[in-house]
């Protein structure tokens, strides 16, 4: 299937682990495609994908990500030596939160890259790195952050089995489809006549020093993921050592918790805008790439955009390729433009603002 060929990068390796699941086969005359897809589109993204593979294009260039990550440690250390060398006054306090705020918000793009095994060919180097930088310099597990997201990836705004909205309808109501339904339930968990003006104060600041900080630990135990709480314990003894040296205690626990709320806000921004404004609905069993453009767009390229938003700009083509590797996405674009304009599928691509303003 198709979401198999997206997500797994040795095929060789995983089809080991599905001979014992093998059932049977379908006979000769029985279809091998479902009613609810389309079958010329599932074709024509099949040889679209094979294009791919034979171009390179999921093949990559570990210079950039080297690049990427050393100006992740570079600005993480940086933070640090400004309180070091200039002192814990206001100026230096800022300063020293706004250059730590961009090194993690770079190292969830880093470690997105990693989750989806996009930065190495082999796979356990993938897993390693991603420990390092998702559970050594985040604070988060790993573990946790693909289970998550691999359900997210495989139906992208389906309510009930993509946790990225499952805020609906206990904090906000969305879609335009569950906003009537909920009306005409007559269920109302918050006043969402005046959900774009708390959403502002809720879920940018909060989801990272709130929600995500206790879920991310729940999930890690109650499943043992012992190695990823080990690692993320390294985090926070290195992160009080270091400037439990320089800060009061109660100025350190302000200062993680602002750079936390930075961070979740510049976060939220960037994953809402592509998803959100979106059709959001129950599973309709659509094809794979009916699946990910109703749920999804793009946001247009520059190389702020590109840099601000780990290449999320190009969302449309990491929900078909997702172990692309994301310097790769603006050469697929336009081949995924035709197979849209082909088939009279909308491909979505926004400025950044207005992307920002859809959210709301």
């Amino acid at each position: 299937q198709d979401a198999f060929e997206a997500f797994h990068v040795d095929k060789v390796l995983v089809s080991k682990y599905l001979k014992s699941l093998q059932i049977g086969e379908l006979a000769p005359d029985q279809p091998s495609i479902e009613p609810t897809k389309n079958k010329m589109l599932v074709k024509d993204f099949r040889e679209l994908r094979a294009a791919v593979e034979k171009m390179g294009l999921l093949k990559p260039n570990q210079l950039f990500f080297f690049l990427h990550l050393a100006h992740i440690l570079l600005l993480d250390t940086a933070a640090w030596l400004i309180l070091f060398y200039f002192g814990t006054s206001l100026v230096p306090l800022i300063v020293s939160l706004v250059v730590l705020t961009i090194s993690q918000v770079q190292a969830s793009w880093l470690q997105h890259d990693l989750g989806h095994l996009s930065v190495f060919r082999k796979t356990k180097w993938n897993h390693l790195l991603h420990k390092f930088v998702m559970c050594h310099l985040i604070g988060a597990s790993a573990k946790w952050w693909t289970l998550l997201h691999s359900r997210h990836h495989a139906k992208p705004n389906c309510f009930q089995k993509d946790p990225d909205i499952d805020m609906h309808p206990f904090l906000f109501t969305l879609g335009k489809k569950f906003s009537v339904e909920l009306g005409i339930k007559k269920k109302k968990y918050m006043p969402y006549n005046h959900q774009h003006k708390y959403f502002f104060i809720t879920l940018p600041p909060l989801l990272f020093p709130t929600y995500f900080h206790c879920h991310t630990f729940y999930i890690a135990y109650t499943k043992r993921y012992w190695v990823d709480l080990t690692w993320m314990l390294t985090f926070y003894i290195r992160f009080f050592f270091t400037y439990g040296s320089l800060l009061e205690i109660k100025s350190l626990l302000a200062y993680y918790f602002i750079f936390r709320m930075l961070e979740s806000s510049w976060f939220v921004w960037v994953s809402q805008m592509n998803h959100i404004p979106m059709d959001i609905y129950y599973d309709n069993n659509l094809d794979w790439v009916s699946t990910q453009l109703r749920a999804t767009c793009n946001v247009e390229q520059s190389l702020f955009n590109d840099w601000f938003t780990g290449h999320l700009n190009f969302q449309i083509e990491h929900h078909l390729f997702p172990t692309m590797p994301r310097h790769n996405y603006w050469k697929v674009a336009p081949l995924v433009k035709s197979l849209c304009a082909k088939h009279g599928i909308e491909y979505q691509c926004k400025p950044l603002l207005t992307a920002f303003a859809d959210i709301v």
